[in-house]
């Protein structure tokens, strides 16, 4: 071997390496516009089997079946939207009639009863807030950065709504768009395979995310009772947000929790911690714990099964690999992922002892 084949070897490795890295660079500096077609997927999957209902019970025009599921969509938009905005306005009217020294007041009442209920003394609670340093790592130098984060979110928001929305039309239009795109990188005589397998795995994501829907709405009915039992102020606002955290596994129902024990207090300042705040904060985490339960014994063993056909324990892995991995986006996007990867893996390897084992229900 001689010094010129070393050479051209040394060179094609390192522009291989050299592609690889502007590969990589380029999907950093567009991840943003990868999120929307990601999201844009997601939401063709869940559209797919409404627009199937259209063309097929209906006899609608692929065009008018596709606008109609748009239209639907947009309609749940703005209804979410419709939903937030009484709060926040009801919210900031009630900043704007705010009797700060009452409230200072109520909330100082409200920890001096928790500190006697639970025998807990004061100042060793205060002093190790001090020592723990919390409050001098708060930058409060850092609100009107935050403020103008906000204003710049809600304008980036808008253009990522409307780019996911316009990528989603073309999505359910022209079906085979996505397919077509990736049999450009099939190499030929196993096309027929990719279609397999595309097919295959639109079919499960679709009943997927079509069951976690109905997943998010049993929880949100039953939050909603429960608040609505206990005159929570904004139950339904509430309720929506808990049910809605749910899609983060794991995660999710902890942050629900939290989120509910602290707006089932605040609801109640001014009133006796015994006999009032305490014992509606039980009864609320109580019918929490119901639905959770309902959720997880019911709901989601249902949905694995039936749409991604996984047993429970495989998907409890996988969330909690993919969620060490690359932390809570990894957990949402874990099981679609997998799902994909197990259906692809059968069509390209299915005489592979591990692949046969793993994808015996598909």
């Amino acid at each position: 071997m001689n010094s010129k084949i070393i050479a051209n070897g040394i060179l094609r490795a390192l522009g291989i390496i050299l592609g690889i890295a502007l590969l990589l660079y380029f999907l950093y500096k567009i991840q943003s516009v990868i999120v929307y077609i990601a999201v844009a997927a997601v939401i063709a999957l869940i559209g797919r089997p409404i627009v199937m209902f259209l063309r097929r019970k209906l006899k609608f025009s692929n065009i008018m079946a596709v606008i109609t599921t748009m239209a639907i969509f947009i309609g749940l938009i703005i209804g979410l939207i419709g939903l937030f905005i009484p709060l926040i306005a009801e919210q900031g009217h009630n900043l704007s009639l705010l009797n700060i020294d009452q409230l200072q007041g109520n909330v100082e009442l409200l920890y001096q009863q928790i500190m006697d209920y639970f025998n807990l003394n004061r100042t060793d609670i205060e002093q190790s807030l001090k020592d723990s340093k919390v409050w001098s790592n708060l930058d409060f130098g850092a609100i009107p950065n935050f403020l103008n984060s906000v204003v710049s979110g809600i304008g980036s928001f808008s253009i990522g709504l409307f780019s996911v929305l316009f990528i989603s039309f073309f999505f359910l239009k022209d079906s085979k768009l996505f397919e077509n795109g990736v049999l450009t990188l099939i190499p030929k005589g196993k096309e027929m395979r990719w279609k397999d397998s595309n097919n295959k795995i639109k079919d499960l994501l679709s009943r997927y995310f079509v069951g976690l829907i109905f997943q998010i709405l049993i929880l949100f009915i039953i939050y909603t009772i429960v608040l609505l039992i206990f005159g929570i102020n904004n139950a339904i606002v509430i309720a929506f947000l808990c049910a809605l955290l749910n899609l983060i596994p794991y995660v999710g129902p902890l942050v629900s929790a939290f989120l509910m024990i602290v707006l089932t207090m605040s609801s109640n300042l001014g009133e006796s911690f015994s006999d009032v705040i305490l014992p509606k904060t039980i009864y609320v985490m109580i019918g929490f714990v119901i639905a959770q339960l309902v959720d997880n014994f019911l709901s989601q063993p249902i949905i694995f099964s039936k749409s991604v056909k996984s047993h429970p324990l495989e998907i409890f892995l996988v969330i909690i690999i993919a969620g060490i991995l690359f932390g809570i986006v990894g957990m949402v996007v874990a099981v679609p992922c997998y799902t994909a990867i197990k259906v692809i893996l059968k069509e390209f390897l299915s005489e592979n002892k591990i692949v046969k084992k793993l994808t015996q229900g598909l």
